[in-house]
């Protein structure tokens, strides 16, 4: 049973000093039912941190934790040194936040909601180059005159975003920032997501296209309110598929016994993992792909084989996050 968090003048040691966000066993609970359990991570300041997982996973209500929205009913967490729930003013004014839902006034226009926002941050003259630059980068300078309520909804996720930027924040949570945009606007985003990043800004977002898992220095993957992991992209390929994966096409016909089963047996290869993808396919588990190379150059030419094409797989993140929720699912139930 999850612990109640404990008072202000019992922080633990561990959280004291580090990284820009630590949590430590963070539970939520609403009735009897878990929201999220036992959260544990830690994030380097400078980093975009992904926190990746299906609709109603926990994605939301951890970021709510985080920014002091919600209490925790047990465990800890520290952003930017102090408890969420413990926020001053000056804390709050180093934090961007971007909820899942819209919050903007529909009755005001683009640009009115975007001053409002600049007004709330206590942005003076300056507010309407930045203003006026943000409306620019998510392409809505021609829609700035119209009411929100006018324009689409994937725009008002834009100004949603615009105006969390803002204030040019230290720390940002983005919830879902994506959600709603093309791919082209999408990937904009994140190439100005890695420029605040250079700048020495933190940014934690929460996504359901688990493809964006690439775009992250560590990625979380949350499921049924538990963190499964957290990991590096690369990382979490080698957890997922048990090492680096190797696509080898061959110009001559391959058999089971004389040449899959032999290579399976060579060291460099993970668990005699080789899987056959066509008559002269096929697709290996290795340690690593890049001395696994020119072994598989030595393996063929004893063979006899001639590599057609020999390169380094990098599988979607998609098919990365089916095979740990798999392998999660083997593992013993967790009290």
């Amino acid at each position: 049973m999850a612990q109640a968090a404990p008072p202000l003048n019992t922080v633990p040691s561990t959280l004291l000093h580090g990284p820009i966000i630590q949590a430590e066993g963070l539970t939520k609970k609403f009735g009897e039912q878990f929201a999220v359990q036992d959260i544990t991570f830690q994030i380097p300041r400078g980093s975009i941190f992904g926190f990746i997982g299906p609709s109603g996973c926990g994605k939301t209500t951890t970021v709510r934790l985080l920014t002091g929205i919600y209490t925790p009913t047990g465990g800890d967490a520290l952003v930017l040194g102090h408890r969420p729930t413990t926020f001053t003013q000056s804390t709050r004014e180093q934090i961007g936040y971007m909820p899942q839902q819209f919050v903007l006034y529909p009755e005001l226009t683009v640009w009115e909601n975007l001053n409002f926002a600049a007004s709330l941050y206590g942005m003076g003259r300056e507010r309407k180059q930045r203003m006026t630059e943000l409306l620019a980068f998510m392409e809505l300078s021609e829609d700035k005159n119209k009411l929100v309520r006018q324009i689409s909804g994937g725009m008002q996720r834009r100004l949603s975003l615009a105006s969390t930027l803002l204030h040019d924040p230290e720390l940002l949570f983005l919830d879902e920032p994506t959600a709603g945009l093309d791919p082209v606007l999408r990937r904009k985003v994140w190439d100005h997501f890695n420029v605040l990043k250079a700048e020495g800004r933190t940014l934690f977002v929460t996504t359901q296209y688990v493809g964006e898992a690439a775009y992250c220095d560590y990625v979380g993957m949350m499921a049924e309110g538990r963190l499964l992991m957290v990991e590096t992209p690369e990382g979490l390929r080698r957890r997922a598929f048990g090492g680096e994966v190797i696509d080898l096409s061959l110009v001559e016909p391959i058999s089971y016994e004389h040449h899959i089963r032999p290579l399976a047996a060579l060291p460099f290869i993970q668990n005699q993992r080789v899987i056959r993808t066509g008559e002269k396919e096929l697709r290996l588990i290795v340690d690593e792909a890049s001395t696994a190379m020119p072994a598989l150059m030595e393996w063929s030419q004893t063979q006899n084989l001639t590599i057609e094409r020999m390169e380094e797989f990098l599988p979607p993140f998609d098919d990365v996050f089916v095979e740990i929720i798999k392998a999660v699912q083997k593992e013993p139930t967790r009290a």
